[in-house]
């Protein structure tokens, strides 16, 4: 392969954002095999399991016995998708302040972007926006979901929290938001102002891409 093709070289010089998920893959991996090279090894892979989750899920001696992988490979692997899961969510403790669409879809996006099923989770907020628990509500199929407001707003109300940002994502991959997403959020923000809970935003997490629906409707 050459130089200016290899994902190390690449992520030096154009950064990691740039990367295909095989690519980061195939850093983690480090060697191919004789019949195949690294990225092809970590394409079979994500072919194989279904892409990101499908390897979080899979199991550690499967993994180990996939031709090119072995125990040490499959350690490094399970390592690093461990570490993403854990970066998904930070703990309470922490108190992630969301200061902009970004922060609030960098929170949820990485456990939410790869799901085939829709779900949508609730970031409780406190009067500085700093997130309290992520609630996770609704596991749906591929086409909906659905959607209760007065479930969605039952947890800032037990937990005493003033703002919510709500987040799901679309399986298909598109965060375009459908005419049932705009009107939960219209109804979604008029039951705030009622209930005093200030709706900050509703995240759509696509893949790659999130729509801010605050930032699409400017309500």
């Amino acid at each position: 392969m050459p130089a200016s093709e290899r994902p190390r070289e690449r992520l030096q010089k154009q950064g990691a954002e740039i990367l295909t998920i095989a690519e980061l893959l195939a850093i983690i991996l480090r060697t191919g095999t004789q019949r195949e090279n690294v990225i092809e090894v970590a394409n079979k892979l994500i072919v194989k399991y279904g892409g990101l989750a499908g390897l979080v899920s899979a199991d550690f001696h499967e993994l180990s016995a996939e031709h090119g992988i072995g125990p040490a490979k499959s350690a490094q692997l399970k390592a690093a998708l461990e570490i993403g899961k854990r970066l998904s969510v930070l703990p309470t403790e922490k108190r992630y302040q969301i200061q902009s669409a970004d922060d609030a879809a960098r929170l949820v996006r990485m456990e939410l972007m790869y799901l085939d099923h829709e779900e949508m989770h609730i970031l409780l907020l406190d009067t500085k926006n700093q997130v309290v628990e992520c609630v996770k509500r609704y596991k749906g199929t591929v086409n909906s979901s659905v959607l209760r407001i007065a479930e969605i707003m039952r947890p800032a109300i037990t937990r005493n929290c003033p703002r919510i940002i709500v987040s799901h994502n679309h399986p298909s991959g598109d965060p375009t938001p459908s005419a049932e997403d705009i009107e939960v959020t219209y109804q979604l923000a008029e039951a705030g102002k009622l209930l005093d809970i200030e709706l900050l935003d509703h995240i759509i997490i696509g893949n790659p891409l999130y729509i801010s629906l605050k930032e699409k409707l400017n309500w």
